[in-house]
């Protein structure tokens, strides 16, 4: 189908238990792509227990979680959570500078390069970030 699997969960809600697919190209997913994936999975997970299941783009700050992850996140700003804090401090934002001999990489504001284990970060992600600039509708009102 020419989408990549990027992650599958299968969590209980509230309201039910969601089995999720998150698929992406590089082109972007198009909603023909979500119900087209959607229609071939239905038949594998028959017997698979769910209330509702869902598939969807994973979105632009996705979690970084495999090897290509990283190697196509290398140089945006990032946000590295850790499990456990370092010197006081568990959340860190810095550019992607890669996986490392299992350590994750990154370049801080001042330019000192952090490491991190891998088995010791919670999540790293893209950092996104906009201002009400970024919000505003440049098409006049008539």
């Amino acid at each position: 189908m020419d989408v990549e699997l990027v992650d599958v969960e299968l969590v209980k809600e509230p309201t039910g238990h969601f089995l999720r697919f998150y698929i992406e190209k590089p082109e972007g997913i198009a909603l023909n792509d979500l119900e087209a994936f959607h229609r071939r999975i239905l038949p594998l997970v028959e017997n698979v227990e769910y209330d509702y299941m869902e598939v969807s783009s994973p979105g632009a700050d996705r979690p970084l979680k495999t090897e290509r992850d990283f190697e196509r996140a290398r140089d945006m700003i990032v946000e590295l959570k850790t499990y456990k804090a370092v010197d006081g401090v568990k959340q860190f934002t810095g550019r992607l500078v890669g996986l490392e001999d299992g350590c994750v990489v990154i370049e801080a504001e001042g330019g000192d390069e952090l490491r991190f284990p891998r088995k010791d970060v919670a999540i790293v992600r893209p950092l996104i970030e906009f201002d009400e600039e970024d919000l505003q509708d440049d098409v006049p009102v008539q």
